[in-house]
């Protein structure tokens, strides 16, 4: 963690700035696209989303260092990592970096400790849980998975608008993230014995995990699979339609990376598209050169929103914070907005099914820690991805 960055956010105690830097070295080494993708923000946020994906990833090595042994030895282990957590949130500190780091932040943005505690809920699904019945199932796995990894950040992106009316965005944004990935890999999860698409779904066109087995043992995805995809990328671009009016609800300094996130995981959607929605056969990539593009345009837009943000007209909500909440006097708007009541009906970021017209549910972003954090769209609503997707959920 940089000097500046852990100056801006207004951290001083030697502890507690080391426990940062610990978070940032994590995501440095193991989440490269995402560790870059944090340089779009301001230096005062990036501590903060630092300690959002380093318990993240946290999180995620100990689950994958659980697998393969006795249930009842995994589930101990896991209860014993929710036991430090929450006694962590209960106390505001403690002698683990990340946890401490994790804290801080919680604390600094008024972020629900709920979040957290979903986010183990579904650490906790991981141990037992292979296969999804149906949208539903899914749907309370991915809560805590990848909605509430867009509700953890948002508070760090700020918004201008009341951040309650932007929360069922962010959570779709996440859920919409995870879904790419969970298409996407779907061979990869199948050899880890999980399928993390709705079995109803894929029965009402003829496949199931007989088939799936049979297509990637084969390499070749079958009609019925393909129809079965198509069906599910129609779903997700449904989801990216309900979030996508939350990035213009974010501080101006945010959008460009969120967008950029947002641009580049549809285009994985594009490439299966392109491919006759076969998942088996070939790794859906955003190519290079088109990575490229979006970022060089992203990049323009980053300069132009802090020069906004430099002058005081980005747009930023000026309420200042309770004392605290952004961790010091920033450069600037205050980032963030207080969470009040809502001008009108609000969606609630609880549960319930995501559909095209309905609320925007519980989704989540990936296997624990959240495939949706990848790259710029890890920043953007969701966290690093566990098992099924790699570790930075990044835009491959």
């Amino acid at each position: 963690m940089t000097a500046i960055e852990l100056d801006a956010a207004g951290i001083t105690d030697p502890a507690l700035r080391a426990a940062y830097a610990h978070c940032r070295a994590l995501n440095a080494r193991h989440g490269r696209t995402y560790f870059l993708a944090t340089r779009l923000l301001l230096p005062q946020q990036r501590p903060a989303v630092h300690a959002l994906y380093g318990f993240a990833r946290w999180a995620d090595d100990i689950v994958d260092a659980l697998d393969g042994g006795p249930t009842e030895v995994r589930r101990a282990q896991l209860d014993a990592f929710t036991t430090d957590l929450r006694r962590a949130l209960d106390e505001g500190s403690s002698r683990h970096p990340v946890l401490a780091a994790l804290v801080d932040t919680a604390r600094r943005y008024a972020i629900d400790p709920a979040h957290f505690t979903d986010f183990t809920r579904s650490m906790e699904m991981d141990l037992e849980v292979t296969d999804y019945a149906t949208f539903e199932d899914l749907d309370r796995y991915m809560h805590g998975s990848a909605a509430v990894i867009g509700l953890q950040l948002l508070p760090v992106l700020g918004t201008v608008t009341d951040r309650r009316r932007a929360e069922p965005r962010a959570a779709a944004l996440g859920v919409a993230f995870q879904l790419t990935n969970f298409i996407r890999d779907l061979a990869e999860d199948l050899f880890l014995d999980r399928v993390y698409l709705p079995a109803d779904r894929l029965a009402a066109h003829g496949v199931d995990r007989d088939v799936l087995k049979r297509c990637v043992g084969t390499g070749v995805c079958e009609p019925a699979l393909r129809r079965a995809i198509a069906d599910l990328v129609r779903r997700n671009r449904e989801i990216y339609r309900i979030a996508e009016p939350g990035i213009e609800m974010l501080a101006p300094v945010s959008r460009p990376c969120v967008a950029t996130a947002f641009t580049l995981y549809q285009g994985i959607l594009d490439r299966i598209e392109a491919a006759g929605y076969d998942v088996i056969s070939r790794r859906a990539v955003v190519p290079e050169r088109r990575r490229l593009a979006v970022a060089l345009g992203t990049l323009g837009r980053v300069a132009a929103a802090r020069a906004r943000h430099r002058l005081g007209t980005g747009g930023l909500l000026r309420a200042p914070l309770p004392t605290g909440a952004v961790g010091g006097p920033l450069a600037g708007p205050a980032l963030g907005s207080a969470p009040g009541p809502a001008p009108g009906p609000v969606a609630p970021p609880g549960p319930g099914p995501l559909t095209a017209a309905g609320p925007v549910g519980r989704w989540r972003a990936g296997p624990v820690a959240g495939r949706a954090a990848g790259g710029a769209a890890a920043v953007a609503t969701a966290r690093p991805r566990r098992r099924s997707s790699a570790p930075p959920p990044a835009v491959r």
